[in-house]
Order: structure tokens, then C-alpha cells, then sequence
């Protein structure tokens, strides 16, 4: 069992997460990918959420937070995040998703990879479902068994779970076939763990919020370009680039919203061609 990283809060002060995602960085700086500069892109969503006066105790960043796996690309990441005025007093946790190189990210933020961390009375687990060489997702055993390790030692902590892919379909008329193969293990085991109250995931560029019995199921929009499903098939969305807040309570409850950048911040990330038509 990997080493539990704990924040200090006080005994009856919620906790503040933020989620950000996919953000597709390169190892060459202010590229654009589908008409948007990825890092302007970031930047803005970092701006936003200082504009909102967000503090977050623990950022979870899930996944694809590279396009290309380079090491500058997470250097580059970790300068970035680490400089955001907002996030200054916030721990930073990371979790490869399918566009990330594992070793590398490891390699770049060793201290950011930690995949237990304990933040009042919720402790936080991050999962690796990531395949090599594919973009589908996967739980292996050995995470399954990081996962319950996790579990069986906070009996009494409410807990959330981190990963990059979704393990469920987000529209039922649209075949997704980059989800976690697996999700069937996955739920299976929490079955055993009602603490488990939060199953949180990025991967898909939008916003998504389901129950399931106890569990809030929720993802996130990318901090650059959007997808949605259209007539059953799957589009770019023109819609702005956000991130997820979270406060969680000493007593298991929570609350929850999306945030996306408004056009003042948003704008500038943008080619010109796609500044015409988002106008």
C-alpha cells in the first residue's frame, strides 16, 4: 500500500477539490489543436477559476493533461499550475489518461503522482486505467487491489475515486468504445465499500452528473476543446472549456458544479477561424 499524503483541515471545514482535464498539452509550446491553443487555453481556465475566487485545498488534474507525452509538456504543466495564483495553497494530484506516457508524467511530477491522498475526511484515490499503445481504458488487478487496499484501511472515510476514462456509457445511442472494458470489476467491488461516494472521471469533454444508488457519477469538460454527441455520433462542441468544483463535508455530503470560462478569457485562446464562429 502506497504512502497516505494527508492535508490538514480543520475538523469541520469542508474541503475544496477542483477538477481539471484534458488539457492536451504538447511538448512544443502554444500549439493549437482542433482550433485551440491548448496552453492560452489552460491559462484561461486557471484565470477563471481565480476569477471565482475558488482556493481549492486538493486539484485533481485526470488525465490527458499531455497530448504528446513529452517531458516538456509536464514541465511545462507543472510550471503553469504551480504559478496559478489560485492554486497556491492547493495540493496537486495527477493521473495519466489514454494520450499521457505513465512513466513519463511519473518521472516529471513524482510528488504530484501520489495516488492516496486524505483531505479531511475524505480520502482520494487515483486510478491508472490507462492501456499502452491504445486509447481504451482498462482496471487492471493490481489497481483494483490499490483501490481496496485503500478501502479496507479507512473503513470510515467517505471516499472518491479519480480515474481518466468513464466506466459507463454517456449516451445510450452512441457505442463508446474508449471507456474502461471492465467497469463491471469495478462496480463490483464498490458494492462491498458504501463509503465510496464520488466516482469522478474525465476522457469525454463534457459535463456529466448521475446517481447510482449512493455514488455521484460525474466528469468534466476539458480545459480546451468540448465533445457531445449529435444524432448519435460524436462532434466537436463550440461550447467554452470549464472545470469541475467540489466541496465535500465531514459528514459524506457534497456539492458540486462546472464552471466555463467566459468569453473576455476565452476568446484569446482561440484561432482566428474559430473566433468567427463561436461569435
Amino acid at each position: 500500500m502506497a504512502r497516505i499524503h494527508s492535508l490538514t483541515r480543520r475538523d469541520d471545514a469542508p474541503a475544496m477539490l477542483v477538477q481539471l482535464t484534458d488539457s492536451h498539452l504538447f511538448g512544443e509550446p502554444e500549439t493549437s489543436m482542433l482550433g485551440v491553443n491548448t496552453d492560452a487555453s489552460l491559462r484561461a481556465v486557471l484565470r477563471q477559476i481565480e476569477a471565482d475566487g475558488k482556493h481549492p485545498d486538493l486539484l485533481l488534474a485526470t488525465g490527458d493533461m499531455s497530448q504528446d507525452g513529452e517531458a516538456a509538456a509536464y514541465r511545462r504543466l507543472a510550471r503553469v499550475l504551480s504559478e496559478a495564483p489560485a492554486l497556491e495553497q492547493a495540493c496537486i494530484r495527477c493521473l495519466p489518461g489514454n494520450h499521457d506516457l505513465p512513466a513519463v508524467m511519473r518521472q516529471e511530477l513524482p510528488e504530484w503522482s501520489a495516488p492516496v491522498t486524505d483531505v479531511g475526511a475524505w480520502r482520494v484515490v487515483a486510478l491508472d486505467t490507462t492501456v499502452p499503445n491504445s486509447n481504451a481504458g482498462h482496471l487492471p488487478q493490481s489497481q483494483l487491489d490499490l483501490l481496496e487496499a485503500a478501502l479496507a484501511e479507512a473503513p470510515g472515510r467517505h471516499t472518491l475515486i479519480a480515474m481518466h476514462h468513464n466506466p459507463m456509457q454517456i449516451d445510450s445511442h452512441w457505442h463508446d468504445s474508449m471507456m474502461i472494458d471492465n467497469p463491471q470489476a469495478l462496480f463490483k467491488l464498490l458494492t462491498r465499500w458504501p463509503q465510496v461516494r464520488v466516482l469522478l472521471w474525465g476522457h469525454v469533454h463534457h459535463e456529466f452528473d448521475r446517481r447510482r444508488h449512493n455514488l455521484r457519477m460525474l466528469a468534466t469538460p476539458s480545459t480546451c476543446f468540448q465533445f457531445s454527441i449529435r444524432d448519435g455520433k460524436h462532434v466537436v462542441d463550440n461550447m467554452a472549456p470549464g472545470y469541475r468544483w467540489i466541496k465535500l463535508y465531514q459528514d459524506g455530503s457534497m456539492a458540486t458544479g462546472v464552471r466555463r470560462v467566459q468569453d473576455a478569457l476565452w476568446h484569446p485562446a482561440l484561432t482566428s477561424q474559430d473566433k468567427a464562429q463561436a461569435a
